[in-house]
């Protein structure tokens, strides 16, 4: 009895230190000495018939029948499951809810004009640096459901999200469903998703308090910028490398609109207030004009209804419309930003620019605020460049980087609140 606990003691399923429970393979002596009446190799492989034929027939000392031969050949042809791969997960870090913020700024965020009055003696509460991406960051944005997150977008294959002033760990979640560089991030206007594109073709809708990608929108180019529909959140744009600009309906997970004008690479696309147009940017330059490099579209009708908006021979790597007035604005290669008018003919402001900052081929954004008083930009000495929005004023300049200031967006509730990051992957929280 002895030997034989010692040669079967190896048969019973151990856990390891993850809880998963690890069959271990018996331990079976020569096979002249062979007692296999006490063993039943069924009772460690229930889950799967074709590994209790193979593990049978690997015993020593057992005779193999032609007809148990011919069926373990065939169950070795048979696919595993039909079952579609689970979705992908990504690891969570930290929590998303606000009730690890420390009491004064959650005050801020739900009542702020009880509060921030005192919060803007001490921006050191609310000024935050963020180390999370290895390589580049590309776009920065804040949730306006749930105004203390903030997700960013990276060269690293990740998009973050971050609860910046938490208490504890404040990386919250890496979301790594992209097989590429991640170009853009845009939240949900409700509820906790976020849509990202990248570098792997595609359009991604991931659930961020699971952690779980819910939807796959497949493209046959890299996907620069993603933006929804300001009225039906159901609805998102996208633009892309072979200048495909299309409008997506979650719902069916199908392309409802086309914009097709054989352009360059869709460096930016943006609704207007009203949601009926849109304005594109693309890379599409010849000679000493700028041919299409703006254009301006029916979004029903799929037809362009400008294309000679912008006359000079610089690209435009960033469009935000002004949140109330009939103008928009864009950032332009020559290091400025230029004012439009958003109503026909779509007209350049000859007169008045923003000036000051710099963009030197770095896909430098740049945003209004949420009352439209000021304009926010960008730069590529490190720097974020606020101007008056009316008289294109420069107000100040804030030092937060060493390299390229990519991106910049302000808070959805305190207003000199703002987010940005760099092209060295850091992400920061400042006050204006």
């Amino acid at each position: 009895m002895d030997l034989l606990c010692k040669i079967y003691g190896g048969t019973s399923d151990e856990e390891d230190d993850n809880g998963v429970i690890q069959l271990r393979r018996p331990i079976l002596p020569p096979a002249k000495r062979a007692k296999f009446e006490n063993f039943n190799p069924l009772q460690l492989y229930k889950s799967n018939p074709s590994t209790n034929l193979q593990a049978q027939g690997s015993l020593p000392g057992r005779y193999i029948s032609k007809r148990e031969r011919a069926s373990m050949a065939s169950a070795a042809k048979v696919p595993e499951s039909n079952t579609p791969p689970l979705p992908n997960t990504s690891p969570v870090l930290g929590s998303i809810l606000d009730s690890v913020l420390p009491h004064n700024i959650l005050s801020a965020l739900r009542d702020q004009t009880k509060v921030y009055g005192n919060l803007i003696h001490t921006p050191e509460r609310l000024s935050v640096v963020l180390d999370g991406h290895k390589r580049s960051a590309n776009a920065v944005q804040w949730s306006t459901s749930h105004a203390h997150l903030l997700a960013s977008a990276g060269m690293d294959q990740t998009v973050c999200i971050w609860n910046v002033w938490s208490r504890d760990q404040k990386k919250a979640r890496i979301l790594n469903c992209h097989h590429a560089a991640v170009k853009d991030v845009k939240w949900s206007p409700y509820g906790l998703y976020v849509l990202s594109c990248g570098y792997d073709c595609t359009s991604r809708l991931i659930d961020v308090e699971k952690g779980i990608e819910t939807q796959v929108f497949n493209e046959d180019q890299v996907v620069g910028v993603v933006k929804f529909h300001p009225d039906n959140c159901n609805l998102f744009l996208s633009g892309g490398t072979k200048g495909h600009l299309k409008l997506w309906d979650i719902r069916s997970g199908k392309v409802v609109h086309q914009y097709v004008r054989n352009l360059g690479p869709i460096l930016d696309a943006e609704f207007t207030v009203d949601a009926k147009r849109i304005i594109s940017s693309s890379d599409v330059s010849k000679s000493n004009i700028s041919e299409n490099s703006i254009i301006v579209w029916d979004g029903s009708r799929e037809i362009p209804l400008s294309n000679q908006v912008y006359g000079e021979a610089y690209t435009c790597p960033s469009i935000r419309c002004h949140p109330s007035d009939p103008k928009f604005i864009a950032q332009s290669n020559g290091n400025y930003i230029a004012i439009f008018s958003t109503k026909p003919p779509f007209g350049l402001d000859k007169y008045r620019r923003y000036e000051g900052h710099s963009v030197s081929g770095f896909p430098v954004k740049c945003n209004f605020s949420l009352d439209g008083e000021k304009v926010i930009s960008g730069s590529s000495d490190g720097y974020i460049y606020v101007y008056d929005s009316k008289s294109c004023e420069l107000i100040r300049k804030i030092k937060v980087y060493d390299e390229a200031c990519v991106d910049v967006v302000f808070h959805p509730v305190m207003s000199n609140v703002v987010a940005s990051c760099s092209w060295s992957g850091q992400v920061s929280v400042a006050v204006t």
